[in-house]
């Protein structure tokens, strides 16, 4: 019984094994499956990787201001704009200023100079929203990039304001514990005048040093509530790709100059040869002038090479 038992038995055993085989197969399949799309998506997740980051070294670094809570940005952007097209934008820039509102966008300065009748240098300041402050930017620069300029030079500031808040918070708390205890000590009294009077101008210089703390917290959130930015602008044309500098506008000055160099040789050749050339063209048309035919026929008669015993 038990022979026939081991002999169902095997059949069995063996099914099982054939089918933890074929699954441990099927298993591994699966798993170089996988492992060959991960292969096969690597390089474009390393690609796309690359493009996000190329994109970004372009557009600069996407720093944000809840990103650094208590830090007071200081933005300034230079820009390389054609001298016709400056007061276009820079009154583009003052106007999308303005339509911000007074409480999100203040004009604080502008300048415009004009140098030499054809080169300008301007400038504009203003103090902005925090929150909307790197917007802006971005904005300013696709202006100046519409209109053919490049943006030179671009520069963000911070300072850590809001650590200097809360040491000034730590440091009135302290204050007001002690003018606290002075006040307590005064009010219960038994104390003589000279102890009096020290605790009263002791009291007195905390206050003081209280007051110089709260201006210095007013002037901290003063400088975290609004943002300056400052634009800057030059003469000049650039294309992208081609650095700071226009290329063909470059290639045409040269023509031009090399056009005026030889302009400026020709006519010194003129100058130097013209002269000359009137000289013997007069002194052509005085010999076939009849003056110069008469001057030569006595010449010819008066010469002493006629002169037959001359040439013996």
């Amino acid at each position: 019984m038990k022979r026939h038992v081991f002999v169902l038995a095997t059949p069995l055993i063996a099914t099982t094994i054939i089918l933890a085989a074929c699954s441990d197969n099927r298993n591994a399949g699966s798993d170089q499956t996988q492992a060959m799309d991960m292969r096969e998506q690597a390089p474009m997740t390393e690609m796309a990787a690359s493009e996000s980051m190329s994109a970004d070294a372009v557009a600069g670094p996407n720093v944000r201001v809840s990103a650094a809570p208590g830090v007071a940005f200081n933005y300034r952007y230079a820009f390389r704009v054609p001298d016709a097209k400056i007061a276009a934008v820079q009154e583009e820039h003052a106007a999308a200023c303005e339509t911000l509102g007074l409480s999100r966008c203040r004009i604080t300065g502008m300048r415009y100079s004009l140098i030499d009748e054809d080169e300008v240098t301007a400038s504009l300041a203003f103090k902005l929203d925090p929150s909307i402050a790197r917007k802006f930017g971005k904005d300013a620069i696709a202006s100046v990039e519409k209109a053919k300029g490049i943006l030179v030079d671009s520069q963000i500031q911070g300072v850590d304001v809001g650590s200097g808040i809360s040491a000034s918070q730590r440091r009135s708390s302290d204050l007001q514990a002690e003018l606290t205890r002075i006040d307590a000590r005064l009010k219960a009294g038994g104390m003589g005048d000279r102890e009096r009077t020290e605790l009263q101008e002791q009291a007195q210089r905390i206050r003081q040093q209280l007051d110089s703390e709260r201006d210095t917290r007013r002037a901290g959130e003063e400088q975290l509530a609004t943002t300056p930015m400052e634009f800057s602008y030059s003469g000049g044309e650039g294309i992208p790709g081609f650095g700071s500098g226009n290329p063909f506008a470059g290639a045409w000055e040269t023509a031009i100059a090399s056009f005026v160099t030889m302009a400026s040789f020709l006519l010194l050749l003129i100058g130097g040869g013209l002269p000359w050339v009137l000289l013997g063209a007069l002194l052509m048309w005085l010999l076939r002038s009849r003056l110069g035919a008469g001057v030569r026929r006595w010449w010819q008669k008066n010469t002493p090479l006629n002169d037959e015993g001359a040439k013996e």
